[in-house]
């Protein structure tokens, strides 16, 4: 019996050298990469959420991805916003190669913005946006407690305007009135949907409700709701906007907040047990 191996060098390499590697832009897809309609948007959102992280502290001259305030304290590059676009996600399939090429801009001086165009066989599958801002927690061990903060000096002044961004602020401060087309506000709830996430499979590392796990949410709502829509249409759009978290234990409601079936748009809002709303999730399938 042959069994094979790979022999790789001895010496560990470190984190930095690691960093690098981790940003190498071609996977070759495989089970844990897929679903029944092709390329798991969860997977990808944590994959491309890891990557910003470390393409962040890179560009921040960093040795590793350890985030820390002036003082210290543990702090966190938390996706403040994501936008994917063209996604044509139905198209991969196993032992395809998806090619991520990223491009990190920082947004304000507190601010960073990575672009990433996703290609398999040449062909153009999607990009996705992802915001973040360094964030950490007033109350130590607690989830509501979470603020923003400034971490280190190093972004230029005078940036562009990014729109994804101007839209979260615009959203989170009750300013824009219609987004995808849809209402962002409105006092009747749809539909709703209550969930009771688990702590060892959608919290990340930090403790905290992982920024994934909203659209995951969201799809399991959607399939619920509508599921001739979810079962014959794919995600070809959609934006999702933090503005909070909860506690491990802590219920969720997922509230359809308006539907045009006509675009086969949606636009639904996630509510914590004491009535925040930590996220709103806009949708369009094709």
């Amino acid at each position: 019996m042959t069994v094979a191996a790979i022999d790789f060098p001895l010496q560990e390499p470190s984190a930095r050298e690691l960093m690098a590697r981790a940003l190498e832009p071609h996977i070759l897809i495989g089970m844990p990469h897929l679903n029944p309609h092709g390329l798991s948007e969860t997977w990808l959102m944590k994959e491309l959420g890891h990557r910003h992280w470390l393409m962040l502290a890179l560009h921040l001259g960093m040795e590793n991805a350890d985030f820390r305030t002036p003082d210290g304290e543990e702090a966190y590059a938390a996706i403040s916003a994501t936008a994917l676009s063209e996604a044509r996600f139905d198209d991969v399939r196993a032992n395809d190669v998806l090619t991520i090429r990223s491009v990190l801009t920082p947004v304000s001086r507190t601010q960073v913005s990575t672009r990433h165009r996703l290609s398999v066989r040449g062909s153009h599958i999607g990009t996705v946006e992802l915001i973040s801002a360094f964030v950490h927690r007033s109350v130590s061990g607690d989830n509501h407690s979470i603020a923003r903060i400034a971490i280190r000096d190093r972004f230029p002044k005078g940036l562009e305007e990014n729109q994804l961004a101007s839209a979260a602020a615009a959203i989170r401060n009750g300013h824009l009135d219609t987004y995808f087309g849809l209402p962002t506000a409105r006092e009747k709830v749809l539909r709703a949907l209550r969930y009771e996430p688990d702590l060892s499979q959608e919290f990340n590392g930090a403790g905290l409700f992982y920024f994934a796990e909203f659209q995951a949410l969201a799809n399991r709502a959607f399939d619920r709701w509508f599921p001739r829509i979810t079962s014959s249409h794919t995600v070809r759009r959609r934006d999702v906007f933090f503005s909070g978290n909860i506690r491990p234990g802590e219920t969720l409601m997922v509230e359809l907040m308006e539907i045009d079936l006509a675009t086969r748009s949606a636009c639904c809002c996630i509510r914590r047990s004491d009535g925040k709303p930590i996220g709103s999730i806009f949708t369009s399938w094709a």
